[in-house]
């Protein structure tokens, strides 16, 4: 499942059961470290492939490249109102996909040494998963990754953050097109089975579960941290892929005490749409100020379906065929009131996220990226009880987007030393057309 990451059929894997944390696990967690938490909400998920000493080893050696002690450290953003800031982007690349994503990286290589593979990792970006992905797997023996992303419509800082790594097994390729563009083609030729099984393909986008079950492990730390198991906690989630807040309510139906998930999203909202109206309707993909949430396909909802339809594996099929072939689908009443029960959500434009980076940084001196601060805008708006702490997932540094920081405080922020160096740096990028034949020809070629 692991190496895999798609299913052959192309559908996406996910546990025939939970592993449940009752409150004696979760009161043993207060004051444990963040990897010590992880491994043992991971550990059901992987035994008896690893034992638990070996797992501990490779989940702590995960989390040394950390710039924060506490891996994914609780900031207070409002004490008198109960707010929260989960800061997610003390990783090597400074967004919260390193949380799964240097776990994957020491997963795949145990996986690919104990087995004597090689595979060929290919992934779809819209900015953060890129970067981290290719932080994670450069050099690593027994891996080519081959990384997509839509030409122009990521950040500068993004861009060079994946395009001047030097590592001869990374090659990345900017698609003319969106990034659904980009997932479409990834998932067409997993759905290939000659290409698929030629060049032994696997994937560490969110449709790996390993990426979703490393990222409900923040979700008992932050609950953990305010007092779980004797108090709940909500959350709001900047969306796009619907992978984060998927992880989220993992957690939740593992056992942690959630008692509101706010789904946050941009003007590319179909999820929102649906939400509101039960119409999952496509539409054009709008370059936004906050990039990585230009997405109209959210992979993950796939599997929020597949609960919600009785884990019907032929219905959810035939839906999902449906929309491909139509760009729409109606949710039946039942699954409409089941998701509006599980979520709330909201969407948020360009102008009133600029408006809540200025307006935080006025009130708390803190600077948001545009992802995070449609999160806070999000939450503050559909927060259901205000005497249950409000945590808003902070996404990424607002370093990474200088442009939309300045545009709304008037001044960039400082730059980690991380971006600082590269600064100058020659970039790898190849420019390709959104044409699956093209794409599996070069691949073809730098695999033969």
């Amino acid at each position: 499942m692991l190496l895999e990451g798609l299913a052959p059929d192309g559908g996406l894997y996910v546990p025939v059961e939970l592993p449940l944390l009752n409150e004696a696990a979760l009161r043993s967690f207060a004051g444990q470290s963040f990897a010590e938490v992880a491994t043992q909400v991971m550990l059901p998920y992987v035994t008896p492939d690893y034992e638990p000493d070996e797992f501990a080893a490779l989940v702590e050696r995960s989390y040394e490249n950390f710039d924060h002690p506490d891996v994914a450290p609780l900031r207070v953003l409002n004490q008198a109102t109960g707010e929260w800031l989960l800061e997610l982007f003390w990783g090597p690349t400074l967004a919260f996909k390193d949380v799964a994503l240097q776990l994957l990286g020491n997963l795949f290589e145990r996986e690919l040494t104990a087995k004597s593979r090689e595979v060929t990792i290919i992934g779809a970006t819209s900015g953060d998963t890129g970067s981290a992905a290719i932080e994670a797997m450069r050099g690593r023996e027994g891996i080519q990754l081959f990384m997509l992303h839509p030409r122009g419509r990521v950040s500068e800082i993004q861009r060079l953050q994946m395009t001047t790594v030097d590592a001869p097994n990374i090659y990345n390729l900017a698609i003319e097109g969106t990034f659904d563009d980009c997932q479409d083609l990834v998932k067409a030729m997993f759905a290939d089975t000659e290409f698929r099984e030629r060049h032994t393909l696997s994937a560490v986008n969110s449709i790996n579960w390993a990426r979703v079950m490393a990222q409900t492990v923040y979700y008992v730390t932050a609950a953990v941290g305010l007092g779980a198991p004797s108090s709940p906690v909500a959350f709001s989630v900047p969306t796009g892929n619907f992978g984060n807040i998927y992880a989220g309510h993992i957690a939740r139906e593992m056992g942690v005490p959630i008692s509101q998930l706010i789904l946050a999203t941009n003007v590319n909202d179909i999820l929102t749409r649906a939400f509101e109206t039960g119409s999952l309707q496509l539409s054009d993909v709008i370059a936004t100020a906050s990039p990585a949430m230009d997405i109209q396909v959210s992979s993950n909802f796939e599997r929020l379906l597949f609960e919600l339809l009785g884990r019907d594996g032929p219905a959810l099929s035939a839906l999902m065929e449906r929309f491909r072939l139509l760009g729409h689908i109606e949710l039946t009443p039942d699954v409409l009131e089941a998701f509006q029960e599980l979520f709330d959500a909201m969407s948020l434009d360009d102008e009133a996220t600029s408006h809540v980076i200025a307006e935080v940084y006025d009130q708390a001196g803190v600077i948001l990226d545009p992802h995070t601060a449609v999160g806070v805008g999000v939450g503050r708006a559909v927060r259901a009880d205000p005497e249950v702490p409000l945590v808003m997932l902070a996404c990424a540094h607002a370093a990474k987007f200088p442009e939309t920081v300045e545009g709304a405080l008037g001044e960039r922020p400082l730059q980690p030393n991380r971006l600082q160096a590269l600064a100058g740096l020659p970039e790898r990028i190849d420019v390709l057309p959104n044409d699956l034949e093209a794409v599996q020809a070069f691949i073809d070629e730098r695999r033969s």
